[in-house]
């Protein structure tokens, strides 16, 4: 990360932060930064919500307006900030656990809502910082302090759960994939209505310990030979295409209203002004 990304990006008086070594969130933390610094935003109307988890750590660290909120609960929180402020850029930093799980209602109405704000899915696929228990997005059959035995439940695929909902940007990136994982979040902030990148992170204390996936590097080198972009996968065989996971942009839709230009128009009619 260049000096000056660091000087205008985090607090550094918390550096070093206290994520385990190997831990894919430093990674897309830095993404992140990196996204906010490439889009030349105004740091003072930029604002960063975060739940409770590891991933929430991230909040922390980052120089801009911060709130570290309660347990799946900071999609409600942005859902305010942006209601008071329209011309805010906020952006959610939730795990998987944080966002599908005890967030998840919140998670499906703001997508019903198309309010603009920008979720960033830490989903490492496991609630690392509670202790390894398994979360919506651990695999079927993987284990976890929870399912010792493995675990029965079927997967949410964030992105299209989302897109269900009523998203009208979603996206999937990954750890190593560094690059394009920056400019799908670029894309997601310019986007006028909600956004969900799904971040695929990893987390060799507990999933890849649990599930014998080797070290953090053996874990990166899967994403490197697994994660797929949707353009290459379109000129793949079902076969080639069976154990890969697609990343990129996934959907996108342009021009349906946005949630708080709507409310405005509410506000209008009732003879207020915001």
């Amino acid at each position: 990360m260049p000096s000056e990304l660091v000087s205008k990006t985090m607090r550094t008086r918390r550096l070093p932060h206290i994520w385990c070594p190997g831990c894919g969130h430093g990674i897309l933390m830095r993404d992140v930064c990196q996204a906010i610094y490439n889009l030349d935003l105004d740091p003072d109307l930029v604002s960063i919500v975060s739940g409770i988890g590891c991933s929430s750590r991230a909040a922390g660290y980052m120089n801009y307006n911060t709130l570290h909120t309660t347990h799946g609960r900071a999609i409600a929180f942005a859902t305010g900030i942006k209601m008071a402020r329209p011309d805010m850029h906020v952006i959610v930093i939730t795990g998987d656990g944080d966002a599908a799980a005890i967030g998840g209602n919140h998670l499906i109405h703001a997508c019903r809502r198309n309010i603009d704000i920008t979720v960033v899915v830490f989903n490492n696929q496991i609630y690392g910082m509670t202790g390894g228990q398994y979360s919506p997005t651990t695999p079927t059959g993987e284990k976890g302090t929870t399912a010792p035995y493995g675990n029965i439940d079927g997967v949410f695929d964030i992105p299209r759960l989302a897109e269900a909902a009523g998203a009208t940007y979603t996206a999937r990136g990954d750890c190593y994939h560094q690059p394009q994982m920056v400019k799908l979040i670029e894309e997601g902030i310019r986007h006028k209505g909600i956004s969900i990148i799904d971040g695929v992170s990893i987390c060799p204390t507990y999933y890849g310990r649990k599930n014998h996936k080797g070290s953090a590097v053996e874990m990166m080198r899967w994403q490197q030979e697994h994660m797929v972009d949707v353009k290459r996968a379109s000129k793949m065989s079902p076969e080639d295409l069976e154990d890969k996971v697609l990343t990129g942009e996934l959907s996108r839709i342009e021009g349906r209203p946005e949630y708080t230009e709507e409310y405005d128009k509410i506000i209008h009619r009732a003879g207020g002004d915001r």
